[in-house]
């Protein structure tokens, strides 16, 4: 199997010898017979092996190009799991515009540990080789960020990081395997939150991660099974029958998110679009240059902040939801929810305001999309307008 959709599509197939099944069977047991004193049938415990997580690991361990995968019960999860691989007086440097959950995890709970962070913008690669300290152990990188889309040019990082023998962490969720592949440019660790694009229907919970070399992959085991926040068998199906269609899908959500954000970025209320597809995306070069397509996220700041909760009220087809990846667009406003934990001041700075809206395209026809927000965006204009004009008159 040389083409990556061909392997989307046969995960499991044929992984039963006994029975010849297609798709990979659930096995719910706990715990493995042993043939005899000593002997073992490579499984014993299912927080240490189990025949369906093995299926999922090793699917997702080709599918990035590494030796070994992971799954975890949550994205945070797998991000605490290889979080864990640090320890006292290390330091970290991490891209200083991501998801606010990983935000929170390094800010409030890697500190007790006695590891700190410096936040900055990994796409200049300059502030990453002076935010290097002596004791510096990992790059965590978000390309492209969530929600402002910024990009980081790998490539450069992971040289840098080499050549001060720093392991590179790369969260792959926005992109997936499919569009792009950090361990074959030389990345130590990918991490996908799999609740999102590789699950895709918005019904599993889960985390996953892989490793380039065996070394740091035995090192992730260890710490995998010690805490055992492992992925139960019945999600690992989940995500594989997600994954099977994960080529076709990305396919529809990037030609949507491009459609719908050339029209955003030609409406009057709207002051910015972020997505990577769009001439003039700052980093879309970059982007090009390792990754195979754009993904299906987008971000875009209204012109005034007194019109989001109208627009986000008025929306008939796309869910006001956290959340991205699945087939159903889900809009999230980032200020009030997946980065509410972020000081507003650091959020600022980084762009994500409070006029920022994040948008996950879904795989729906592209003009009921926008036909939604036109419809939106009007409702909100007209009652913001009346409004002021009600305070005028007052």
């Amino acid at each position: 199997m040389t083409h990556i959709e061909t392997k989307f599509a046969q995960i499991g197939n044929r992984r039963d010898p006994q029975t010849g099944s297609v798709s990979s069977p659930i096995y719910l047991s706990t715990t493995y017979s042993h043939p005899q004193l000593g002997v073992s049938t490579g499984f014993d415990y299912t927080r240490t092996k189990n025949p369906t997580r093995q299926t999922l690991e090793d699917a997702i361990a080709e599918l990035e190009g590494g030796v070994r995968g992971f799954a975890y019960a949550s994205g945070m999860a797998a991000i605490a799991g290889v979080f864990g691989l640090f320890g006292q007086g290390d330091h970290l440097i991490v891209s200083h515009d991501l998801y606010g959950g990983t935000y929170r995890l390094i800010e409030q709970i890697l500190p007790k540990q006695g590891i700190s962070a410096t936040f900055v913008d990994t796409g200049e690669v300059q502030a990453v080789e002076q935010a290097l300290q002596p004791n510096t152990k990992g790059i965590f990188v978000e390309t492209p960020t969530n929600p402002t889309m910024r990009i980081t040019d790998l490539s450069a990082i992971i040289e840098v990081a080499q050549r001060h023998n720093v392991l590179t962490i790369v969260d792959n969720t926005f992109m997936t395997p499919y569009l792009q592949r950090p361990l074959t440019l030389g990345a130590d660790i990918v991490v996908h939150s799999a609740t999102k694009y590789l699950g895709g229907h918005n019904d599993v919970l889960a985390g996953l991660v892989v490793a380039r070399e065996t070394e740091v992959a035995d090192r992730i085991y260890f710490l995998q099974n010690s805490i055992g926040a492992t992925l139960g068998p019945q999600d690992c199906w989940l995500l594989m029958r997600g994954i099977k269609t994960l080529a076709l899908r990305m396919d529809r959500h990037q030609e949507n998110a491009l459609l719908v954000a050339e029209w955003l970025a030609e409406h009057p209320a709207i002051s910015t679009v972020y997505f990577p597809g769009l001439f003039g995306h700052e980093g879309r070069d970059i982007h090009l240059s390792q990754a195979r397509g754009y993904g299906g996220m987008l971000s875009f700041e209204v012109e005034s902040e007194a019109l989001v909760e109208p627009l986000l009220r008025h929306l008939k087809l796309i869910t006001f939801a956290e959340s991205l990846g699945g087939v159903e667009s889900l809009i999230t406003y980032p200020a009030r929810q997946t980065h509410f934990d972020i000081p507003e001041e650091i959020r600022v700075s980084v762009g994500v305001t409070n006029s920022l809206l994040r948008l996950s395209v879904g795989i729906e026809h592209h003009s009921d999309l926008i036909d939604d927000l036109a419809q939106a965006l009007a409702a909100a204009e007209k009652e913001i307008g009346a409004k002021g004009a009600q305070a005028r008159h007052d």
